[in-house]
């Protein structure tokens, strides 16, 4: 049998066994003891959660965390996964990036020898660029626990002034330029923020906090203000430029519509949270002369406070 599948089937039998000797791995697979500690190393290294349990009747348990059983992938299938996680690499913190190096440790250790040959060809020849930015991944770490768990957690959120802190309960966590982003309901303020990870200073998960049910089965498809403001609306003139920039934003993109005049260009209009114009303010100030902001009031203020603030250095 190969070692690649012996070492399979053992960890099926773990899995199944949760407690065992060396002796009755020995015997399940006809090996000498020194062969299954060394197969036991390996799998170690590899991640799997066995330990060593000493003294009278000692021998190895499994962790208490779930092992996936053996998943068959074709070669087209293999290497888009690889990709997947290859993909993640320029990201400055994700919220699982242990879990991400080892699985792809494993996935490519039990890959055939050509397939891994192929794998080794694309290193550092396919990637999706990333801007990197420094934040904590401890920090998005609880914000996806608290996600799964149902659960509220309590934050430090660095603002303009000072950082302060907030109970929220996370609706979810999207990468954008870079930028994690946590839309959340704030306990504090009674209505839904959007969180910007690295402006969270810590994070703790606050089970005794009571959680809300219709925040709970809200998703990032919903828009982004949660109904709890009257929403406003932001609308953008955009060079032709413009438009190719916000083709592929997450909220604008399906907005825009190509001027009537027939001239270059288009316009964006999409319902915004008073409480998010700052961002959506920010994103018009990143595309620069490729696109004007023609409403709200309030939003155009904003950029000219912005435009002034940045003349004041230059002049």
């Amino acid at each position: 049998m190969p070692k690649s599948q012996r070492l399979i089937q053992m960890m099926m039998f773990i899995n199944a066994k949760k407690t065992f000797t060396v002796q009755e791995l020995a015997d399940e697979f006809g090996l000498s003891t020194r062969t299954v500690t060394r197969d036991l190393q390996e799998l170690s290294e590899l991640g799997v959660p066995v330990y060593s349990v000493q003294g009278r009747g000692g021998g190895y348990r499994l962790l208490q965390e779930r092992l996936l059983p053996p998943i068959a992938f074709t070669e087209s299938e293999a290497v888009s996964l690889f990709i997947a996680g290859q993909s993640l690499k320029p990201l400055g913190a994700l919220p699982f990036e242990e879990g991400t190096d080892a699985a792809l440790r494993k996935f490519y250790h039990y890959l055939p020898q050509d397939i891994r040959e192929r794998i080794d060809r694309l290193k550092d020849r396919v990637a999706i660029w990333s801007p990197r930015r420094d934040m904590s991944a401890e920090v998005l770490k609880i914000l996806l626990q608290a996600i799964m768990a149902s659960s509220a957690v309590t934050i430090q959120y660095a603002s303009a002034r000072a950082a302060r802190p907030r109970d929220i309960q996370p609706i979810g966590l999207y990468e954008s330029d870079g930028y994690w982003y946590c839309p959340a309901y704030c306990f504090r303020e009674e209505d839904y923020r959007l969180f910007r990870a690295d402006r969270i200073r810590s994070a703790v998960l606050n089970p005794s906090l009571a959680i809300r049910d219709d925040v709970a089965l809200r998703t990032l498809q919903d828009p982004p203000d949660g109904g709890g403001s009257e929403p406003i609306f932001f609308t953008l003139e955009l060079t032709r430029q413009g438009v190719h920039e916000l083709r592929s934003d997450r909220w604008f993109g399906s907005a825009i519509v190509p001027k009537t005049d027939g001239s270059d260009g288009g316009f964006a209009t999409i319902p915004i949270s008073p409480n998010h114009i700052g961002f959506y303010v920010d994103l018009a100030w990143r595309l620069g002369a490729h696109a004007t902001i023609v409403e709200p009031e309030e939003a155009i203020e904003l950029f000219r406070a912005k435009l002034k603030s940045v003349q004041s250095l230059y002049t």
